[in-house]
């Protein structure tokens, strides 16, 4: 997993974090990470998955025809995208 360094970050918003981490229970750099992570991933994002699971509640599908789909879908794992 990559690594990130950040210099030069003032006093004050060093210690906002560290506080904010012991309010969570976690370490500096965790709660880093979950900034990090929150700050870019939209909010109200549409997982496909997700919609089509709740589909397939509202109409009611059983495991049989469930399991069809599931033996249908392409489990080929998708490629990174290169930005060279």
């Amino acid at each position: 997993m990559p690594s990130v360094t950040v210099r030069n970050v003032p006093d004050e918003v060093h210690r906002a974090i560290r506080v904010r981490a012991a309010q969570h229970g976690r370490s500096i750099e965790a709660e880093m990470r979950d900034i990090l992570e929150f700050a870019v991933k939209p909010q109200g994002r549409l997982k496909l998955g997700s919609m089509l699971a709740e589909i397939g509640r509202k109409v009611k599908l059983t495991e049989e025809e469930f399991a069809i789909f599931e033996n249908v879908r392409d489990k080929t794992l998708a490629r990174a995208v290169s930005l060279e």
